[in-house]
């Protein structure tokens, strides 16, 4: 008998080991084991209390573009799987699901457990799964997460506790898609208080998970309180769980160092010795999942020329990036795979001659080329808010320079700056692309024609064959080479100018112990202590 869910795992975490995770391996992982902190347990009860720089854009998770915004939904929600890790291999396991049975490469049978409810105190049963699933699969406003049940056919309530989902075809990015942390798409939500709600919803979120929402406070604060009603036994441990968000990284610091707060969910690299130094405090993070580019609008502007984008991605000296913005912490990004992804990433690349790279004679015979002569003053929308704020882009101007593009820079406030992204209103922004674990998410909905994160507008037809295609094909040496071919075709078009994989930190006050691990974009605190 063909052991379908072993092979799906075996397509996505293929030569992913304990090596590989302590490594970095996802945003927000919090490593117990190897880490130094404590795991005995601890009595239950007390108040954490987080501060937050990343930023939160909606609490309805089939509609956040937002790491920030993931680890909150974390915390209110459950998928029907989630990402487990025992020390050596990460799996996908079931989670509001209680049985997962892969009839064929294109039938998955959920057993629900039984007795759950949403915060709101309906049921969470196959009705609620169904509908849930066919809110991102199919339902208007259309989810940008809708991409990844692109290949779903049909959703069946076998029985009150049994929902069957079938595909047109082998999908082996499923048990990501369907997790409720890095996959957002198979996040159960409630029905009643969708509909009660509308487009509220976001601001009113209803899940099963282990804490329930109290409160947002615009740019000042999100509440949480425990679910006593949790269907893990025993969790959470925690009372209440309240994010303070700050717009200054250093307001941020300045409360993590005085003890105000037991922690942050991303501390910028630039205040890391000087955390590290700090008796109390504890710190986590290397390279993860993640990359770093520069953003040009293809349907536009000067940079709708091919060559003009190319100038771009050739002028920019990542080694000089990556220790004036980033303070020394971070490697040269030559594609968008990061090397979390065993499979798929090359080791040699820097070697090999493929991707983006420094080479100002290159940057400047393709200037030449380009339609528009003389020096361009292209809008590079910024932001202060986040983990490097304007540094980057204050770096590559004088590289820009060299080759007579003199951006200029239009500071806005995030949420502006996130309407002008997604509208199309710029010529260049900044941005960090965060928590994947295989190639379907880092290219796909990013880059793939008419995708909702395609913000460049980029299109290609080949890269569109070869990022489908490689969906479908269990083989990984196949599938790496599609991947290889959808990365080549994108850094020599050049919708974006990449340039490094960042280190993510987390830092925590010594008394904060009992995290499980949970690896790729999550910040779950159902498992915590407080000393």
């Amino acid at each position: 008998m063909v052991d379908h869910k072993a092979i799906l795992t075996e397509r996505v975490l293929g030569g992913l080991n304990r090596r590989d995770l302590m490594k970095g391996l996802g945003a927000g992982a919090i490593i117990a084991a190897g880490a130094g902190l404590s795991t005995r347990a601890k009595a239950a009860g007390g108040e954490i209390r987080l501060a937050w720089v990343d930023h939160i854009d909606t609490l309805d998770p089939h509609f956040t573009g937002f790491l920030g915004a993931v680890k909150v939904h974390n915390n209110i929600y459950n998928g029907l799987l989630k990402v487990e890790y025992d020390g050596e291999r990460v799996s996908f396991v079931p989670d509001l699901a209680e049985t997962w049975d892969v009839l064929d490469e294109k039938v998955h049978v959920f057993k629900l457990k039984p007795n759950v409810k949403f915060h709101d105190g309906t049921p969470c049963d196959a009705e609620a799964v169904k509908w849930s699933v066919e809110r991102v699969w199919k339902g208007e406003p259309k989810s940008p997460h809708a991409w990844k049940f692109k290949a779903l056919e049909k959703v069946e309530v076998v029985d009150p506790l049994t929902v069957r989902l079938i595909f047109s075809r082998p999908y082996a990015f499923l048990p990501v898609a369907l997790t409720g942390s890095t996959g957002r798409a198979g996040t159960i939500v409630s029905p009643t208080a969708v509909q009660k709600y509308g487009a509220n919803f976001g601001r009113n979120p209803v899940g099963t998970g282990p804490f329930k929402f109290v409160s947002w406070r615009e740019n000042d604060s999100v509440v949480l309180e425990k679910n006593p009603d949790y269907f893990e036994a025993g969790l959470p441990k925690l009372d209440k769980v309240t994010i303070l968000i700050m717009k200054e990284a250093s307001a941020a610091i300045a409360a993590v160092m005085s003890g105000q707060v037991d922690g942050m969910s991303d501390s910028p690299v630039q205040f890391i010795p000087q955390l590290k130094a700090n008796p109390n405090l504890q710190v986590l993070g290397e390279i993860e999942g993640n990359y770093v580019y520069i953003a040009m609008n293809c349907k536009k502007g000067p940079f709708a020329d091919i060559n003009l984008r190319r100038a771009v991605a050739f002028a920019l000296n990542r080694e000089q990036i990556i220790k004036q913005a980033f303070f020394g912490q971070g490697i040269p990004a030559y594609t968008p795979i990061s090397p979390p992804m065993t499979d798929f990433y090359d080791k040699n690349i820097a070697e090999s001659g493929r991707g983006q790279r420094f080479d100002l004679a290159k940057a400047k015979e393709f200037r030449a080329k380009s339609e528009t002569k003389g020096v361009i003053e292209p809008i590079f929308v910024v932001t202060e808010e986040g983990t490097y704020g304007t540094r980057l882009a204050q770096t590559v101007l004088p590289m820009l320079a060299q080759i007579d593009i003199k951006p200029k820079l239009q500071l806005v406030e995030r949420a502006n700056w996130v309407s002008r992204r997604n509208s199309g209103d710029f010529d260049m922004f900044d941005f960090n692309w965060w928590a994947d674990l295989d190639p379907d998410e880092t290219l796909f909905p990013e880059f793939r024609t008419g995708q909702a994160w395609n913000y460049p507008g980029w299109s290609n037809a080949r890269f569109d064959a070869c990022v489908d295609e490689a969906q479908i094909v269990l083989d990984v040496e196949k599938r790496k080479a599609l991947y290889n071919e959808a990365c080549d075709i994108i850094m020599d078009e050049a919708p974006i100018a990449i340039t490094s994989h960042m280190p993510v930190f987390k830092i925590f006050a010594k008394k904060v112990t009992d995290f499980r691990y949970i690896p790729v974009d999550s910040l779950n605190l159902h498992t915590v202590s407080l000393a």
